[in-house]
């Protein structure tokens, strides 16, 4: 009796069910469009930093090691946010509960690690422009490196509790079954942790960065020259060339501080703002029942997201003439390779193909490229086979 009770409970239940809430067509367009269009940017542009800075022997400093750490996060990012993103707006979750926990591990990696790595190169230009003499000792590549292992051994464990927090969710429609990878147990029993990433990966690191570069700037720009400098440039006229020649050269180094040091900030301003509206959706709901959740607000939400992990090597190719010259060197780079690969004889190319057997050589950033589209076509018929399927069932 008890056991046939429960089964028209059962079926109750899926009888009165009403047909699954599906995305408007213009949501799908425009988050679509938004995502990869962001989301392609953004992986390249990040790459191109990973590529630069480690084929590029000058370009390994402290300051440049924390931004391929960053760059990296962000690459994180954008494939674990991003993508899923794009599947998810026009069908339902389709990754399975592996991919849930996965997913949701490498989101929170990212966006913490970027963080870190934010907070890092802080106080390296903290160190490097208010303790010029202790910097030739602490702001080292090496330890650098070091800094950077122990930002993702650190997150890296902080970050599988996300294991036993999340969890696949299934609901049961007349037409169809929704997938969903959310909570596995109250959202009240998460505001701790919530509050927590807050403190941690955003608060904390804007206070710092306000009160450095606070600090920074009545260096850098409050005055001038440095006292020494201006000790030399008071010289005898014996050495006057000599003291003319490094004076200019040391007005070169604090232009080229103060260049790098406004390109810190903009990326620590950039931070601020654009994850502000997610981290006050975040406090707002976590005092409000039922949430505020707006997919459209929600969807500018995410976009802000992914632009801040976008936007970075943009800033660095605008504010860097180091950056740029190298970004344009390894496009040129790339070009010309590429060209020449089509021009050769082809007398060539079959004597080539006949002794060795090998395919043409491509560059790592080509094939980098090839990967992430191959990432977005296999997304995006995954998603239009399970639409299919629900106009199937409807």
């Amino acid at each position: 009796m008890e056991n046939n009770t429960t089964l028209f409970q059962e079926v109750s239940r899926v009888v009165n069910q009403t047909e699954m809430p599906l995305k408007s067509l213009e949501e799908q367009v425009i988050t679509i469009f938004l995502t990869m269009l962001i989301c392609g940017v953004g992986i390249a542009g990040n790459i191109m930093v990973v590529l630069v800075v480690l084929r590029t022997q000058h370009m390994v400093t402290p300051t440049n090691c924390y931004l391929v750490s960053l760059a990296v996060a962000d690459l994180i990012v954008l494939l674990a946010a991003g993508l899923p993103n794009i599947s998810n707006v026009v069908a339902f979750w389709i990754y399975g509960y592996t991919g849930c926990l996965c997913i949701t591990y490498l989101q929170y990696l990212g966006i913490n690690v970027s963080s870190c790595s934010i907070t890092a190169f802080t106080i390296e230009r903290y160190i490097a422009i208010c303790h010029s003499i202790k910097a030739q000792f602490i702001c080292t590549v090496s330890r650098a490196k070091r800094i950077i292992a122990g930002v993702w051994i650190f997150t890296s464990l902080y970050c599988t509790m996300w294991f036993f927090l999340v969890d696949t969710d299934e609901k049961v429609y007349t037409n169809g079954v929704e997938v969903t990878c959310g909570y596995r147990v109250s959202r009240s029993l998460y505001l701790p942790i919530y509050f927590l990433d807050l403190t941690l990966f955003y608060v904390v690191p804007l206070f710092v960065a306000t009160v450095l570069y606070g600090l920074i700037a009545k260096i850098l720009f409050m005055s001038p020259l440095p006292s020494h400098l201006n000790d030399r440039a008071a010289g005898g006229s014996v050495h006057q060339g000599h003291s003319n020649s490094t004076n200019k050269a040391s007005k070169g180094a604090v232009t080229a501080r103060k260049q790098i040091t406004k390109m810190l900030a903009v990326v620590v301003i950039l931070f601020a703002l654009l994850w502000m509206p997610y981290r006050t959706l975040v406090v707002v709901n976590s005092f409000i029942d039922p949430p505020y959740l707006n997919d459209w607000f929600v969807l500018f939400c995410r976009m802000c997201i992914y632009t801040n992990s976008a936007i970075n090597p943009i800033v660095y190719n605008l504010m860097s003439q180091k950056f740029r010259v190298a970004f344009k060197k390894l496009c040129k780079c790339s070009w010309q390779q590429r060209e020449a690969e089509y021009n050769m004889p082809i007398y060539y190319s079959v004597m080539k193909n006949s002794s060795h057997g090998s395919n043409e050589p491509v560059t790592e950033l080509l094939f980098i490229f090839y990967i992430c589209y191959m990432l977005y076509v296999l997304t995006l018929k995954l998603s239009f086979k399970n639409v299919s399927f629900y106009l199937h069932l409807i």
